[in-house]
């Protein structure tokens, strides 16, 4: 399963060198530009580091429905203490990163320790969360602190902030899947949680400390976005859950467990990124977006079952 993995991941960057190269022949003027890559990149940042939680959760063997939510809540929440309250930028940050992770918390207990399903509490949870993000947010809050603007707005070397946050997040992950033992666990948990049970890897709490740190990546994300904007909105992250969890399934994870690296989940994104400039570009028509969006997922998936067929 190895082998088939390094090149699904092998295969998709090399997907990502055709698309792109054939959107340069198609669109000159446009596609290849250091502008349109930057804002290429910029999009797609955001969902880049909720799928980094993301995949450590499908390595795992287990996913999260509400990461969308707490974007918009964890971004809501920064931004209500900013305007309505005017608390200094750092305790405001504390307080929506601290919300992130309560509503983590709350997942992975119920999941980890109460054996719910996950679809489904997580389903809830999404549900919840966004009547929070509404109650916090409104119709949407703007003229935000200078320095709160200025965490994703300021740019290094000509690419705003929020990319470089992205590449040192999937670094930082990388090597925390690849190099140490804790998180190597999650590869046996998804393999085989009995057999992982049984081998003195307490299971639950692994699991719940994954649930925290996606909803944790995820809040970071909705501060990340609402940065950006100059403003919170409560319909942020919507859908985002699905553009991610696609995006980490063609990187190489498997709604089985067990399978997937950090940086798939990068090249899952970029292909999902570049597809949505490519229609952009092209003006085809944000229905038609929608559903082709909707089809990839239902091929990666039929994809992912094929294999694991094939495999086992």
């Amino acid at each position: 399963m190895q082998k088939i993995l390094q090149d699904r991941v092998s295969t998709l960057a090399l997907t990502i060198l055709v698309v792109g190269l054939v959107a340069a022949l198609v669109f000159p003027e446009t596609f290849p530009t250091f502008g349109n890559f930057s804002q290429v990149l910029l999009n797609l940042s955001i969902d880049t580091v909720v799928a980094v939680g993301m995949m450590v959760l499908l390595v795992a063997g287990v996913f999260d429905l509400s990461v969308g939510s707490v974007v918009a809540f964890s971004g809501g929440l920064v931004a209500y203490l900013l305007y309505f309250h005017q608390l200094p930028v750092p305790l405001a940050l504390l307080a929506g990163m601290a919300g992130a992770v309560l509503i983590g918390a709350i997942n992975g207990y119920l999941i980890a320790y109460q054996d719910i399903n996950p679809m489904i509490q997580t389903l809830a949870m999404m549900g919840i969360v966004r009547g929070g993000a509404l109650m916090v947010s409104g119709a949407g809050i703007q003229n935000l602190p200078y320095w709160f603007n200025a965490i994703s707005q300021s740019k290094l070397l000509g690419i705003q902030m929020p990319v470089w946050y992205m590449l040192l997040t999937v670094a930082v992950f990388s090597f925390l899947m690849q190099k140490t033992v804790f998180f190597r666990r999650y590869y046996y948990i998804g393999s085989n949680e009995k057999a992982a049970t049984l081998s003195g890897i307490r299971v639950q709490r692994m699991k719940m400390i994954a649930f925290i740190l996606s909803a944790t990546l995820a809040g970071m994300a909705g501060i990340l976005l609402a940065s950006r904007l100059g403003a919170a909105l409560a319909t942020s992250g919507r859908g985002l859950e699905l553009r991610v969890i696609t995006a980490v399934i063609l990187g190489g994870a498997s709604l089985s467990g067990g399978h997937g690296k950090i940086p798939g989940a990068l090249l899952g994104a970029v292909f999902m990124g570049i597809v949505s400039n490519i229609m952009i570009i092209a003006r085809v028509s944000g229905y038609w977006q929608e559903i082709i969006l909707g089809l990839i997922l239902i091929s990666v998936v039929w994809v992912d079952k094929a294999l694991q067929k094939r495999t086992w």
